[in-house]
């Protein structure tokens, strides 16, 4: 009776498992950092106190919802943005004066940089993580959540598109806008995911994933041809391919980084498994021997590219973070169903060909196309008109307050 008692209500909660559809990076979220002890004197009290405001803002909503209070942070980050732009210009000569603390919502990493850019860098990342995140959502319904069923209506596959391509856009504004701008040995301090290669690598694979969706839609369209179907596939294994070239020459020792290169060889094993499906359907499509032979060769490497990208679909889910295995979905729910279906009924039609044309048996390269999906432009909003140096009227400090803020320094 004692025993009984002492468990109950103590049964452990289940852990949340999520399900995956769209990577999402570990997101980074504010710190706290002394902006006003750093700008006192330099800037008027009223700017100051609005930049010290929003910053804090952001951080309050983020550290209680770990980032997932998207539609209380997504207006707060637009007023924060053009305030911190002041921060940025040189002619104020502030761009290294503020220590700026950024950390992971696990907490077990966090980072301090004395550079305005690199604040600004961890805005749009910010905003790089909860457009992926909420691409993601879209395409994860809730009724379905857990279930081996998986039904996203087109309309939230559409958005999910641009989503990725708004993902991409701020990625890339990082990359040539942001990063260039900040010291090389400064540069070289930065968080290991806010890297060139990996930030790089997270962009084109946004439009892989865009690209992956555009090829589901075309399977439920009647008017998508053979050859459609088959670019889109060959596109999508081209920017997986990038996306992996990038990332496998980055230091992956960070948060999410071995599970995020799993993720990109999972998708790029489907998206070579559903080229050489297609490929092998036009080739089908000739009426000389060696084209059907080829057509057999492409359905079994595509038979095979599909249990390896299994394997690999596996390898993501347990890597650090543990996340649910998905259901087939998309353009995958129709292939993993079709390609061994295909490639066992070729096989079997072509038997003969196959003993007799050995020589034949070679798996013909893939076409190559130019990419179609690019990222959204993105531009940083018009900076703060309370910036203009012209009004300006700072209150001087007397000697005893300068004297106090030291101390309180130490």
């Amino acid at each position: 009776m004692g025993c009984s008692v002492s468990v109950l209500g103590m049964r452990k909660k289940k852990p949340n498992i999520p399900e995956v559809s769209v990577f999402v990076p570990l997101m980074r979220i504010p710190a706290k950092s002394n902006i006003q002890r750093s700008l006192k004197g330099l800037v008027p009290n009223d700017l100051l106190d609005k930049l010290s405001s929003l910053r804090n803002q952001i951080l309050l909503l983020t550290e209680d919802t770990d980032g997932s209070a998207t539609t209380q942070i997504w207006p707060v980050l637009e007023e924060y943005l053009p305030v911190l732009i002041g921060l940025t210009e040189k002619d104020h000569g502030l761009e290294e004066l503020v220590e700026f603390k950024w950390k992971t919502v696990t907490r077990h990493q966090e980072a301090s940089l004395s550079n305005s850019w690199f604040e600004l860098l961890s805005v749009i990342h910010m905003m790089t993580v909860l457009t992926l995140s909420e691409a993601n959502s879209l395409l994860i319904p809730e009724e379905h959540l857990g279930s081996e069923i998986r039904t996203v209506s087109t309309d939230s596959k559409r958005d999910a598109v641009d989503l990725l391509l708004k993902a991409s856009g701020y990625i890339e504004f990082c990359i040539h806008e942001i990063l260039v701008r900040i010291p090389p040995e400064t540069k070289r301090s930065l968080p290991k995911d806010l890297q060139e290669g990996i930030l790089e690598a997270l962009s084109i694979q946004a439009l892989g994933q865009g690209t992956e969706i555009q090829l589901g839609l075309a399977m439920e369209s009647q008017k998508a041809s053979l050859s459609v179907k088959r670019r889109l596939a060959c596109e999508q294994l081209s920017y997986f391919s990038q996306a992996y070239g990038c990332l496998s020459q980055c230091d992956l020792s960070h948060g999410y980084g071995k599970k995020h290169l799993w993720f990109i060889k999972w998708k790029f094993l489907e998206a070579k498994a559903a080229a050489y499906y297609y490929h092998g359907l036009i080739m089908d499509k000739g009426t000389d021997p060696s084209s059907s032979i080829s057509a057999v060769c492409c359905f079994a490497a595509a038979e095979e590219l599909l249990t390896e990208s299994k394997k690999a679909c596996l390898s993501f889910c347990l890597a650090n973070p543990v996340s649910r295995i998905p259901p087939f979905w998309g353009s995958m729910k129709y292939l993993n169903q079709k390609i061994p279906e295909v490639a066992l009924k070729k096989s079997q039609m072509y038997g003969y060909l196959l003993e007799q044309e050995k020589g034949l048996q070679v798996l013909p390269d893939l076409p190559e196309f130019q990419l179609s999906l690019r990222p959204n432009d993105y531009r940083l909003p018009e900076m703060d008109p309370a910036w203009d140096r012209e009004s300006w009227e700072i209150e001087s400090q007397t000697l005893k307050e300068h004297l106090k803020d030291q101390e309180d320094m130490y």
